[in-house]
């Protein structure tokens, strides 16, 4: 039985009938009015919290700070625009290891989201560019993420080494192997990077389906839906002992273990 949220309408768990039935009258004022309030309440946040924080990091470095300060802006953001996430599989989560997990692409909300609920100290690959951001640019490079210019395939492959290296140092990661947000649901081809970090840093990927991403915020959206998130957590799939020759084979095991998480 769906749950009401704390503005009295209905939270379940997002299909596609939920993504493309259009906002009218109250709920597209109560969704407009929550969605801004998000976005001003995270500016506020950085612009607040991330100076001390990124100074105290970079004193004392103190790059567990970052992440803490991270989670508490992921909260407030899901909070604020009354997003809920519900895991599935915990049991399948590792801890005392490093692992890799790798998860579908639906919209601007999976990242954060999985970020919160997957692992306290999770690191990422992210997309070079994104180093020119003020304070996020900063904040990432004090926790440990790793960036990748995927316009350049020799300094690529020098920061998959480097991932590689932080796996074997204990550093767990989340790679969305799609490379962007999927329009329609259907999973794009997977990009091979976050495989061969894995292999050679012989580390387990664990596969995560995350569904209702769409329909809280499609791609070209502005407004954020209050929806329930389902985020799936399927078998860890082992590297250990694998060689480059097994990448496409691993591949394919992940990929089928997300598309069956995606068709229950």
């Amino acid at each position: 039985m769906a749950e009401p949220d704390s503005l009295g309408a209905l939270s379940r768990p997002a299909g596609p009938e939920v993504e493309s039935r259009p906002l009218q009258g109250l709920a597209l004022l109560v969704t407009a009015a929550r969605s801004v309030a998000t976005y001003l309440a995270i500016s506020i946040y950085l612009l607040v919290v991330g100076p001390p924080g990124i100074l105290l990091a970079t004193l004392f470095r103190w790059g567990d700070l970052v992440h803490i300060l991270g989670h508490g802006g992921v909260w407030l953001g899901l909070t604020i625009s009354g997003i809920r996430c519900r895991l599935e599989g915990s049991e399948h989560l590792i801890s005392g290891r490093a692992a890799v997990y790798c998860a579908n692409h639906e919209s601007n909300v999976d990242p954060p989201a999985l970020y919160h609920i997957l692992h306290p100290r999770l690191h990422v690959l992210y997309k070079a560019e994104l180093r020119r951001l003020p304070l996020l640019g900063r904040a990432m490079a004090l926790a440990d993420f790793v960036p990748v210019d995927r316009r350049n395939r020799e300094e690529a492959a020098r920061s998959l080494d480097r991932a590689a290296e932080r796996l074997k140092g204990g550093a767990s990661f989340l790679v969305f192997p799609e490379g962007t947000r999927s329009r329609t649901g259907e999973l794009l081809p997977f990009k091979k990077g976050g495989f061969i970090m894995a292999i050679k840093g012989q580390a387990p990927i664990v596969p995560v389906a995350v569904s209702g991403g769409r329909a809280a915020m499609a791609k070209g959206r502005f407004l954020i839906r209050p929806i329930v998130l389902r985020v799936r957590v399927g078998e860890p799939v082992e590297t250990a002992g694998s060689t480059m020759e097994d990448r496409d084979g691993i591949i394919a095991e992940v990929r089928g273990r997300i598309q069956g998480m995606l068709e229950q």
